[in-house]
This record gives C-alpha cells, sequence and structure tokens, in this order.
C-alpha cells in the first residue's frame, strides 16, 4: 500500500492532513444538513411527477425537484434576480457549509480560502428562456445579465464574491463526476497547502424542458411514470433507468493545522482520491469497469487505506441497468472477499440523479456516515438483480462501527472519481 496523505510525496511536497469540517446541502428531501440526513435516514423519497413544466408528451414524466426553496431566504432579491436557478442552489448550499463550519464567527485569511463550485450544464433555464424571449421579441430582449446566468463558473465566483474567498477559483464540468472532482481537487490545494480552506462542490438545475427532453432522447431515464416513487431503484432486478434530481451539495475542507487551531468541529478526515477515464463510450460505462476500479484503487492507495478498513461505499448506484451491475462488479474487484462484508447502498433511490451534483451530495451523506456509524438504505430495492450481489441495505438504514468509506461518481463520457473518508483520529 502507497504512502498515507499525510507523508512526503514523490514530488518532494509534505501533503498536508484534511478535514471536513462544514456541510450544505439542497435536496430533494430537504434543505440544510440536518433535513437531508433526517430524510435519508428514514428513507424518504423525493421524486413524484414533474411540476416545474407539462410533461406529458415526454417519454420519461417524473423527477425528484427541489420544493419549498426561496432564493430570497439566501440571497438578496436584485442579486438572486441575476442568478440562474442552479446558481441559488449552490450559494445558498455554500452559506449553509459557511454557517455549519462556524466560519461566520471567526477571523481567517481570506487570500488562503478557496472556491470550486461545478456544474454539468449551468444555467439550462436561463438559456431555455432566452431562447424563447430571442424568437418571440428578437435580441434586444435579451437583459444584460443574460450571460452571466448561464455561464458554469459564475456559481463558484459569486460564492467567492459574497464570503470574499480570494484563494484558489475554478469551476470544473465533468458531468455526473463533477462534484466528486470539485472536492477532490479542493482537496490537492490543501494537501499542497495553496490554501488554508475550500469551499467545495456542484450544484444543477436542469429539470427543464430541453434538458430533460435531451436526457430522455438517450434512453436512459426510466418509464415508470405509473409509479414515480418506485422509479429510481438502483441495483433492483427490474430496474429501467435513472431519475433526474436537482440540487447542490457544498462542503467546507480545511487543512488539519487550521481546523485545530480554530477549535473547528470535524466530521472526517478526506484521506485519498483516484481520478481516471474509460476512454471508451460517449455515455456507456466500459463493460470490464477497469476505471472504475483505477479510480478506487488509488484513492484507497492514495489515502493509505486497506480494503479491509472500509465499511461502506456510497455507491454511484444509478439504477440503470449497465451502471448498477457494472459497478458492483468493479467493487468486487476491488475489495475481493472482503466485499462480502462490505455495506454500500445509492441514495439516488431517495434523491434521483442529481447530475453534477451527486457526487457532492452523495459525499456530504458519506461525511455524515462516517461521524455517525449509521448507512442510509437503498430504497426500492425489492429483487436485488442476481449479477448485483452486495449488501445493499434494502431494508432500512443500519449503524455499525465505520472507520473509512468511499463515496464513488462515475460519468458520461467515462469520468470516474472515487474520494475516501476515514474517522478523524489525531494520529494519522
Amino acid at each position: 500500500m502507497s504512502r498515507s496523505s499525510s507523508e512526503t510525496s514523490n514530488k518532494g511536497w509534505k501533503a498536508n492532513r484534511v478535514v471536513v469540517t462544514g456541510l450544505g446541502a439542497v435536496t430533494p428531501i430537504g434543505l440544510g444538513i440536518e433535513e437531508f440526513w433526517k430524510g435519508l435516514t428514514v428513507g424518504k423519497n423525493g421524486v413524484s411527477r414533474i411540476t416545474r413544466f407539462d410533461p406529458s408528451d415526454f417519454s420519461s414524466q417524473m423527477a425528484a425537484e427541489v420544493r419549498n426553496f426561496r432564493p430570497e431566504d439566501w440571497i438578496d432579491r436584485k442579486s438572486a434576480e441575476r442568478m440562474d436557478r442552479f446558481a441559488h442552489f449552490g450559494y445558498a448550499a455554500s452559506a449553509m457549509a459557511v454557517q455549519d463550519a462556524g466560519l461566520n464567527r471567526v477571523d481567517f485569511d481570506r487570500n488562503r480560502a478557496g472556491v470550486i463550485i461545478g456544474s454539468g450544464i449551468g444555467g439550462s433555464e436561463t438559456i431555455e428562456k432566452g431562447h424563447a424571449l430571442l424568437r418571440e421579441k428578437g435580441p434586444k430582449s435579451l437583459p444584460p445579465f443574460f450571460v452571466s446566468k448561464l455561464l458554469i463558473n459564475m456559481c463558484a465566483c459569486l460564492v467567492s464574491i459574497s464570503f470574499k474567498f480570494k484563494g484558489p477559483l475554478s469551476a470544473p464540468s465533468v458531468a455526473c463526476s463533477t462534484g466528486t472532482n470539485a472536492i477532490g481537487d479542493a482537496f490537492r490545494i490543501l494537501q499542497r497547502g495553496d490554501a488554508d480552506i475550500m469551499l467545495a462542490g456542484a450544484s444543477e438545475a436542469c429539470i427543464t424542458p430541453v434538458a430533460y427532453g435531451g436526457f430522455c432522447a438517450t434512453r436512459s431515464m426510466s418509464r415508470r411514470n405509473d409509479d414515480p416513487e418506485k422509479a429510481s431503484r438502483p441495483f433492483d432486478k427490474n430496474r429501467d433507468g435513472f431519475v433526474m434530481g436537482e440540487g447542490a451539495g457544498i462542503v467546507v475542507l480545511e487543512r488539519l493545522e487550521h481546523a485545530l487551531r480554530r477549535e473547528a468541529r470535524i466530521y472526517a478526515e478526506l484521506a485519498g482520491y483516484g481520478n481516471t477515464s474509460d476512454a471508451h463510450h460517449f455515455t456507456a460505462p466500459e463493460p470490464a469497469g477497469d476505471g472504475m476500479v483505477r479510480a478506487m484503487a488509488g484513492a484507497l492507495q492514495d489515502g493509505g487505506i486497506h480494503v479491509r478498513d472500509v465499511g461502506y461505499i456510497n455507491a454511484h448506484g444509478t439504477s440503470t441497468v449497465l451502471n448498477d451491475k457494472i459497478e458492483s462488479r468493479a467493487i468486487q474487484k476491488v475489495f475481493g472477499e472482503h466485499s462480502r462484508r462490505l455495506k454500500v447502498s445509492s441514495i439516488k433511490s431517495m434523491i434521483g440523479h442529481l447530475m453534477s451534483a451527486s457526487g457532492a451530495a452523495e459525499f456530504v451523506s458519506t461525511a455524515m456516515s462516517i461521524c455517525t456509524g449509521i448507512i442510509p438504505p437503498t430504497i426500492n430495492c425489492q429483487e436485488p438483480d442476481p449479477e448485483c450481489p452486495l449488501d445493499y441495505v434494502i431494508h432500512g438504514a443500519e449503524k455499525i462501527d465505520l472507520q473509512a468509506a468511499l463515496s464513488n461518481s462515475f460519468g458520461f463520457g467515462g469520468g470516474n472519481a472515487c474520494l475516501v473518508l476515514k474517522k478523524y483520529r489525531k494520529e494519522p
């Protein structure tokens, strides 16, 4: 097993230990970490027939929508009008994470605090409304903030401006692995010592007619329109596709020394990061799961974590036929005999697929699992697929002595990302 993340790297720098000190979530089952986590542990279902537009002509007609969200609860009205819905979500989740970490109550060097918040599609609602306005009234009808509302990087920029975080700034877009990549990239920045604090994650709000219709055209979404609540069913024999969701997950990561100096609460330690490409297909995962295997194995090696120390995997678990069985095989290849003792679950069964934000929301969930020892369930898995032979925690949440866990994300285009969290201890 390779060096631990606190040992000297082969590039000559001594890696700083990195911990999770703040969590923020805007999800279909709850706003804020308390509501979100409670919803996960009781198996709350956030999927229903679409209400944001009339889905009657679409092959799929359900989604996991964020309900009861008011941007003005987090942003002044004038600023909110200049932001797309995806930026509303990301900003609110960032404010939640900053508050949860207690950063609003302490002084710190804002030149050494950065922001990495990605998105897959960005301002899809703005684009669609702008196109309709252009066709109806001509180019002069477009508002001056049209471009800034739709840009993927604008959420990260607005958060940086608002909180005066003047360190590293980035906005990755790597399809469904975006949130995991954003957190992994922030992890590397902190390891190198290029910042003390990083806000990281992703936000998505693409339940709009064109974006949703485009995903319908891929034939990867569930068509269980007569029973929306049962549509997202990862690892179930009768699954027929994923269910689109929306929302944001944002975390505060800190160098351990900085967190200890300000006596911050620590949820977990981020130990390792793996990032690979299938180099195979636009949408389908590589059949043997080689990229998934290398991402998981690389994250474990990066963090110096032995397979037997891992008790839980927060799976990508999309509810698509190919992804679930290939991910299951990849887990078996990485963990061997230990895979029989692993707990595995997919929270997409409850919140749907938050697209680029899925990995960030799942990282938030995994950090809570490390902190509490509670594994959220995979709901709707009524008849486990024989080709998915792992313990998917299908009978309600379980409590275990959890020392380390993985959070997996695998995206369109073949991007694979994995993060390893472990219980924080003073000694690495």
